[in-house]
């Protein structure tokens, strides 16, 4: 009994309490650095508010201020009647603000930037502890060497269709040194600069051109990406490489029966390099009526062994192969910069109409949540990591140019300064209004795709134990 609730306790109980600390955090410290850049300048701060609508509860301290917790944790605000009028937003402010001091236009900014100023602070903090406690990294991961590439690949209607990577001339061995002109230094680079590419030929077909070095030579190779999935992300056909290093061979398996064991390392297949277990997995499930041959190294010598006909299928768990995991110590400016740069792209890959990234490929509160929650059931170094994504996400999208946003109030209070003037109250309220509604909408519109990914996800899951469950031959 005691097993069953601390099992239902770690799977359910502590993911919620991570989301609520470091989600919840992440807002609360965005809305914190409004605070306090407020009170310095000495604007009347009315409201401090995590989520919107009406309270959950909430209480007014000795400095005049209301705090509270309300029902849409959706971010949060500070009213601060003195120099933004987001009444039909944030609620209607009780104070008369022609009886308070103006605000300079410094002034303004200032308190508009705290909140990102203050989210990339905290993103730097935890970047900080991870530096000092290390990440674990495994070879796949941290490889930018293809190992290998795909004969077809799968449609999201289930049609097959040649692989780009084999057709462009791909090989085996190649190491990925730019793609577009991008610097790649890991397989993530490699999959987000592909996702996030916005090529095409002239004919207006997709492209994306790759920088190699192939027997250290470098080489130019252009392939043109497809849409794979339900989520329709660009793909070309190709693993990350690493070392095929033998960890243990299920006995009486096809493997174990050519006379594969630990120790060994795998080389080749059917005369051809391979460097990746999914890889190898799909080569040998090509033919399986016929035998395989694999070339492994061991002692410092190569050995050719044949695998016998799979008639049953074969598992790619036949084997384990060692995971090859190792702690590493990236500076806290190096984890800053790859969210970054990622937040950076997927804002340009929205407005870019020649890219493939749209609103549904995006996540939302509810897709925060799901990450959230994956990256607890990893471990809290996952959730560091999140959370310092998340709040890079958060400083850079609420300076974005946008009414309702802290950058669209930036864009006002310098328009009224260049005017002489604040613009016409009724023009902005209006204004925040059109965009809030359209905010919302979008809000909505993502959340459709992030309950969608959500519940995939989940059923995947479930079918993983599943599809484990015949016997290996």
């Amino acid at each position: 009994m005691l097993h069953v609730i601390l099992t239902y306790l770690t799977a359910t109980v502590w993911p919620v309490f991570l989301i609520i600390l470091f989600f919840g955090g992440s807002i609360f410290v965005h809305e914190l650095g409004h605070y306090l850049a407020a009170r310095s300048q000495g604007v009347h701060v009315e409201v401090f508010s995590i989520g919107f609508g009406p309270p959950i509860f909430s209480w007014k301290g000795s400095d005049g201020t209301r705090y509270q917790v309300a029902w849409f944790p959706l971010g949060g605000y500070v009213l601060l009647p003195q120099i933004a009028d987001l009444g039909p937003i944030e609620g209607e402010s009780s104070v008369d603000v022609t009886k308070l001091e103006p605000v300079s236009y410094g002034s303004k900014v200032l308190v508009f930037v705290a909140g990102a100023a203050f989210n990339v602070l905290f993103a730097f903090a935890l970047a900080c502890i991870i530096w000092k406690i290390g990440q674990p990294e495994n070879n796949e991961s941290e490889s930018t060497q293809i190992g290998y590439v795909t004969r077809t690949i799968e449609l999201a209607d289930g049609t097959k269709v040649p692989s780009p990577a084999l057709q462009g001339g791909l090989k085996v061995g190649d190491m990925i040194k730019a793609i577009d002109g991008t610097p790649i230094a890991s397989w993530d680079d490699v999959n987000e600069t592909l996702s996030m590419g916005s090529g095409r030929d002239p004919a207006g077909a997709r492209s994306a051109v790759i920088d190699v070095l192939r027997d250290g030579a470098p080489l130019r190779i252009t392939v043109h990406p497809i849409l794979v999935g339900e989520e329709h992300w660009r793909r070309v056909g190709i693993m990350p490489g690493y070392d095929l290093n033998v960890h243990s061979v299920e006995p009486n398996s096809a493997t174990a029966k050519a006379g594969v064991l630990p120790g060994d390392r795998i080389v080749e297949i059917n005369g051809a390099p391979i460097q990746n277990a999914s890889g190898l997995g799909e080569e040998l499930s090509l033919d399986p009526a016929r035998p395989a041959h694999l070339s492994v190294l061991r002692g410092g010598q190569k050995l050719d062994l044949v695998v016998p006909p799979r008639t049953g299928g074969i598992q790619i768990g036949d084997i384990e192969f060692s995971a090859g995991y190792h702690v590493t110590h990236p500076s806290p400016f190096a984890q800053l910069v790859q969210p970054f740069v990622m937040t950076i792209r997927t804002v340009w890959g929205l407005v870019n109409p020649r890219s493939d990234i749209g609103l549904s490929k995006v996540s939302g509160p509810v897709g925060i949540v799901h990450i959230f929650h994956s990256a607890a059931e990893a471990g809290i170094r996952a959730v560091l990591r999140i959370t310092i994504l998340i709040n890079i996400n958060l400083a850079i999208l609420n300076l974005l140019p946008v009414p309702v946003l802290d950058g669209g109030q930036i864009v006002f209070a310098t328009i009224g300064r260049l005017r002489g003037r604040a613009l016409p109250p009724n023009f902005v309220m209006t204004t925040q209004s059109v965009f809030m509604v359209l905010l919302l909408s979008m809000v909505v519109y993502i959340s459709f795709f992030d309950v969608r990914r959500w519940s995939r996800d989940s059923r995947e899951g479930h079918a993983a134990p599943a599809a484990a469950a015949p016997a290996k031959p």
